[in-house]
């Protein structure tokens, strides 16, 4: 292969100043993902029942059956666990990104309604909550063009930011093609946004996490425990802010799930990252649309 077609470079060995606003060490960003309404169920047309990230040790898709413990189990993000997660951050004022599965957005009209009044940024996470792997590329991009009409639709603004999370090869190729994205987070390569090129120009990727993540809580080898979620939020922050103090400044991404980190718990431990995050000087906690507008601003792309 003469044409590699994977970018393992990057930044190389001298990353950029991302001149985060007012000096920030380091970029803290949290998301709240919105899937509970949009996973595998047969009653949304599906061939089987959803059997990824929940509290069920090893749990198979059920084809052609419902599976009542796994509904419930999402139906308790909707119904407890998002409101958990948005009193824990509008107490405290931090703004968030969500990633909407704009099928489950339209199931919860007061949720929507709790994140706009908390001036959240809601950003696409596709039609369906779905493996997007062996689907045809025609079908995807017909699912990625009602994600988008829907979304606007039931949150009253299109969608400026994407990430699918259980996508295919041809995810990416199909959001640059799309005009309104002005980022998207299919990626989990590095610590800094950084520009790729699409067919109508240059394309923002800002990428995502799958370890600060409390995904990690329903997959092993993971946390048993609300401490080891602290630990390892409170670790990542400390090598970044160090970083950020000689002159590296970098972005912590940190991945939430109303079905996961809304437990009780869970959401104990989130807390109390949240109160250490805000017990330090130079830090900018940004929604994802704040970064993008802040890259672009400031951090043209080379061509």
């Amino acid at each position: 292969m003469t044409d590699y077609p994977r970018d393992m470079t990057g930044y190389g060995r001298n990353p950029p100043d991302p001149r985060w606003p007012d000096g920030a060490r380091i970029c803290v960003q949290f998301v709240v993902n919105y899937e509970e309404g949009g996973e595998n169920n047969i009653l949304h047309g599906d061939a089987a029942s959803e059997a990824f990230l929940s509290e069920i040790a090893g749990a198979a898709p059920w084809p052609g059956a419902r599976h009542w413990n796994m509904e419930s189990i999402y139906e308790y993000g909707a119904r407890a666990g998002f409101w958990r997660l948005w009193r824990l951050f509008t107490d405290r004022n931090i703004p968030v990104t969500v990633y909407g599965v704009a099928t489950a957005l339209m199931r919860s009209p007061e949720q929507v309604a709790a994140m706009r009044e908390a001036d959240w940024e809601i950003a696409s996470h596709g039609l369906k909550w779905i493996d997007y792997r062996d689907i045809p590329r025609e079908v995807e991009a017909a699912h990625l063009r009602e994600a988008i009409a829907l979304h606007t639709e039931v949150t009253g603004l299109p969608p400026l930011g994407f990430y699918l999370g259980r996508c295919s090869m041809n995810t990416r190729d199909l959001v640059m093609a799309q005009p309104n994205f002005l980022y998207s987070s299919d990626s989990y390569a590095d610590d800094l946004p950084y520009w790729v090129r699409g067919p109508a120009g240059p394309h923002l990727i800002i990428p995502y996490t799958l370890d600060a993540n409390d995904m990690r809580f329903s997959t092993a080898p993971g946390y048993a425990s609300g401490d080891e979620f602290f630990a390892y939020l409170r670790d990542s922050f400390d090598t970044l802010y160090r970083e950020g103090e000689a002159g590296a400044a970098k972005m912590l991404n940190i991945g939430l799930h109303c079905r996961l980190a809304g437990r009780p718990g869970r959401t104990a431990a989130l807390a109390r990252f949240l109160d250490y995050v805000r017990s330090h000087d130079h830090v900018w906690i940004a929604r994802r649309i704040d970064i993008a507008r802040h890259w672009q601003a400031n951090h043209k792309p080379a061509d």
